[in-house]
């Protein structure tokens, strides 16, 4: 559906939204550590409509489980669009013993080297997207009007 105040933003349904959140590997998680944002960058598979990382011990694990809320985004472009899709839910650590054999057969790899025992799961409340053509870099960078990438043929 086209964005009411700008009609070349498409808003995505729930389900293109998932579509796009299983294309990628990585996203960003926003947290707020003591009234502070904060967000950390995290390899994630999506598993049952939900979103599952990996991390050790420390201020992530910490203020994504001990929070309130989390939000989880990713994005992409690819032929002249770019997209964005956000998650706002709640993060729970993944503690019980099936639970956590089934998450351990997710392909799930960071791409940082240090131990990652820890698997969290992020249960959304809220899933929005939106799709948009990128702009000229060039035009936009000369000050002339904002013009639409062509999508390769």
């Amino acid at each position: 559906m086209a964005n009411q105040v700008d009609p070349t933003i498409l808003e995505l349904d729930e389900h293109q939204c998932w579509e796009l959140l299983r294309s990628q590997e990585v996203g960003r998680l926003a947290v707020a550590i003591a009234n502070h944002p904060d967000i950390f960058p995290i390899n994630y598979v999506v598993d049952h409509a939900s979103v599952v990382f990996r991390t050790a011990e420390g201020t992530k694990l910490a203020a994504a489980v001990l929070g309130e809320s989390v939000a989880f985004e990713t994005d992409g472009e690819s032929d002249g669009e770019a997209w964005s899709v956000v998650i706002k839910g709640r993060a729970l650590e993944i503690e019980r013993m099936y639970e956590l054999f089934d998450a351990l057969e997710l392909p799930l790899y960071p791409w940082h080297v240090g131990p990652k025992h820890r698997f969290v799961r992020i249960l959304p409340e809220v899933v929005t997207g939106r799709r948009f053509r990128v702009v000229d870099r060039v035009a936009a960078h000369a000050g002339e009007p904002p013009q639409h990438r062509a999508a390769p043929d």
